[in-house]
């Protein structure tokens, strides 16, 4: 298979060399819109590059993966769909929920299939937790704890155009407990702030925070708990606990989980910390691809259409609204 990559930022780049390890990829053509990104990220991967990512669809690919920039998504989506080309693109489906109705519209009845890309969707553990929900196992929920800490800040020139902390960093989380508990959020009450003492301009000029905590109430009383930072110097950290009236699990509570016990005599976890999402969830981004590369062969429907992307972003709207006003937020309200 003959697979196309646009964009090459961090998680570009990431993708393009986990393509080329996988089996039945044989070929693959990048790009990027920054003048001499493509050209060397081809001469280190030994791959090719196209001079746009107009190129990359017309270059006689099999599918196509989309990594630029938020605001890039739908145009280059929608290109992709009405060449024809299965399409793999980060989340979020736009920087809007208004954006994303526009090519969830345009996408209706195309038969092009599509998948946006929650790689927690694919982490094991993850996994394991929807299992001990589907089951019964659990009970009825209570709450659901979900956390992103990142270790750093990403660069100024992404927050700007990311959305912010809800749209970039929380969305994950958002999605991870719709998707684990198989409930949807129908109100979003959030809180922020932004660390003095770490580059506060960074996010004051983007009206955005460093620092921002949820209360998710889904449609059958289930509580949602989601806590996320820029900056957590003892590494990265993405854990699930959801809370059941017969049972609790957790899931990413293993030996590289970046925090102490202050217990006497605790040995867990044991470290080295994760130190960033691409080696926390190194299996998830490879399981991810492979299930991508079987929705563009045709043998499987795409485990996240760009309909069920729009749901989550609706919680990011509101979540966002929520901090900005001080105040609960219905989604039926927004999504009115």
């Amino acid at each position: 298979m003959r697979i196309g990559m646009i964009g090459l930022g961090r998680i570009g780049a990431f993708h393009a060399r986990n393509l080329l390890t996988l089996p039945g990829v044989d070929s693959l053509v990048v790009a990027d819109a920054a003048p001499g990104v493509a050209e060397r990220t081809a001469e280190r991967l030994g791959c090719e590059a196209a001079d746009s990512a107009d190129g990359v669809l017309r270059s006689g690919i099999d599918a196509v993966l989309i990594a630029a920039a938020t605001d890039a998504h739908p145009q280059l989506l929608l290109a992709a769909v009405d060449a024809g080309l299965p399409t793999f693109c980060e989340k979020p489906v736009a920087a809007s929920p208004a954006a994303a109705i526009h090519v969830r519209d345009r996408l209706a009845g195309s038969g092009v299939p599509v998948q946006i890309g929650y790689p927690r969707r694919f982490d094991p553990a993850f996994v394991a937790a929807r299992a001990a929900v589907l089951s019964g196992e659990l009970g009825r929920l209570t709450t659901v704890r979900s956390t992103t800490l990142d270790p750093a800040p990403p660069p100024a020139g992404y927050l700007a155009v990311s959305g912010g902390i809800f749209a970039d960093c929380a969305i994950h989380d958002f999605d991870a407990i719709r998707w684990v508990t198989g409930r949807e959020v129908t109100e979003v009450y959030a809180t922020g702030s932004i660390d003095a003492t770490a580059g506060p301009e960074l996010f004051a000029d983007n009206n955005d925070v460093s620092t921002a905590a949820c209360i998710l109430t889904m449609d059958d009383g289930t509580l949602g708990l989601v806590s996320n930072t820029r900056y957590n110097a003892s590494g990265y950290d993405v854990r699930l606990e959801v809370h059941g009236s017969a049972d609790s699990v957790a899931a990413g509570w293993d030996d590289g989980a970046p925090i102490r016990s202050t217990t006497p005599g605790a040995r867990f976890p044991a470290g080295p910390p994760h130190t960033f999402f691409m080696d926390r969830l190194a299996d998830a981004f490879t399981a991810e691809l492979l299930t991508f590369l079987e929705v563009a062969a045709g043998r499987i429907e795409s485990p996240c259409t760009v309909a069920d992307a729009l749901e989550t972003s609706w919680v990011a709207e509101a979540a966002t609204i929520s901090l900005r006003e001080h105040r609960p937020v219905a989604l039926a309200e927004i999504r009115r």
